[in-house]
């Protein structure tokens, strides 16, 4: 399976990958091209970003007067140093009421930027000072869940361990934000809802759906996702990455370019579709879609596709009825498909929507 090393980063909990600024430049670019004043005077929380070093933390702070930001807030929990291949605390730090006797930082960073202490515009990046937090920073704590409320909007890559937990954070608040997180994600019984009532979409900017990113632990077998057709120096290759927020974008509201049902049966490019046609589920009155560009245009009924299909999905064009995953997280989830016995993979349950 291509995200194995993911499951075991997990399990391992070393699932702490930094994300390239040129990503988070894109995504936001790309709120931007929907609606320009998507920041404006709006206060932004980055809860998982060390302020010395986080590449969230450099674009909004390279980009306040641009984008118009009234506030910028980022905090960081505090970690063992040892795990970290390349942080080395200063004497200066190491001899603080902050670190402990095992030389391990106890105390999260906080670094802010508000709209008073930016008067002229202009900021140097290496010049950024940050302070201690009274805690650790764990964004659960007391102290980063009054910052929460204080933002407008989240913005973050937090550890992917954390996602159940962190994705309930956020919309307990009521919060607009973006957040990476894993594609299976969007069958999780506290993220699925959530998609299926249009509360939250997915986006996917990544190329092939994977990402790049640094990572605080030494590359080792365990964590490499290297392989020699998809290489690059010093980056560690996490497959099946995806943006979730619930900020509009442009492109979820454009329509797939689909071909009939008859037309696909001709001309599809995947010869499954040519070969086998469209079939039925033996356990449910729905037929099997395996693949996005394959759905046909002028079929009424419901239809299993990848859970890949939301990276495409039009909210105008289709609606979400419910996945085909085990049957147990609640009445959208469908027992596993099967056809002529044989289990399918996860599914999403997607029928058109009649059009006015």
């Amino acid at each position: 399976m291509a995200n194995t090393k993911l499951t075991d980063a997990k399990t391992a909990k070393n699932d702490e990958f930094y994300t390239q600024y040129s990503d988070i430049q894109k995504e936001m670019n790309a709120f931007l091209e929907y609606d320009p004043d998507t920041f404006r005077d709006k206060t932004v929380l980055l809860p998982c970003d060390d302020p010395e070093w986080s590449n969230f933390t450099r674009f909004f702070a390279q980009n306040f007067e641009r984008l118009g930001l009234k506030r910028l807030i980022s905090t960081s929990y505090a970690v063992e140093s040892k795990k970290y291949k390349d942080y080395q605390p200063t004497l200066f730090e190491t001899e603080s009421p902050w670190f402990d006797a095992n030389k391990t930082r106890i105390k999260g960073k906080i670094f802010e930027l508000t709209r008073d202490t930016n008067q002229n515009g202009r900021i140097d990046i290496d010049d950024l000072e940050w302070h201690y937090l009274e805690g650790d920073g764990d964004f659960r704590s007391k102290e980063v869940c009054k910052l929460r409320d204080e933002a407008d909007i989240i913005v973050t890559n937090p550890p992917f361990s954390l996602f159940r937990d962190f994705l309930n954070w956020i919309m307990g608040a009521g919060k607009q934000f973006a957040i990476i997180g894993n594609i299976n994600a969007n069958t999780y019984k506290e993220v699925f809802p959530l998609i299926k009532e249009n509360k939250i979409w997915t986006d996917n900017p990544f190329v092939r759906g994977a990402g790049y990113f640094e990572t605080p632990y030494e590359i080792n077998t365990t964590l490499s996702y290297f392989n020699s057709h998809d290489y690059r120096e010093g980056l560690i290759r996490v497959p099946g990455v995806r943006w979730y927020t619930n900020i509009e974008i442009g492109r979820r509201h454009e329509p797939l370019q689909l071909m009939t049902m008859k037309d696909n049966l001709r001309y599809s490019k995947h010869l499954e579709i040519r070969v086998n046609g469209y079939q039925k589920y033996d356990n449910y009155d729905a037929i099997e879609v395996p693949f996005t560009d394959a759905i046909p245009s002028d079929y009424e009924g419901v239809m299993g596709v990848p859970i890949s299909f939301l990276d495409k999905y039009c909210p105008e064009q289709f609606e979400i009825i419910g996945v085909f995953n085990h049957g147990k997280d609640g009445p959208w989830d469908f027992a596993t498909a099967t056809i002529n016995g044989v289990d399918k993979y996860k599914r999403l349950a997607i029928r058109k929507k009649q059009q006015p």
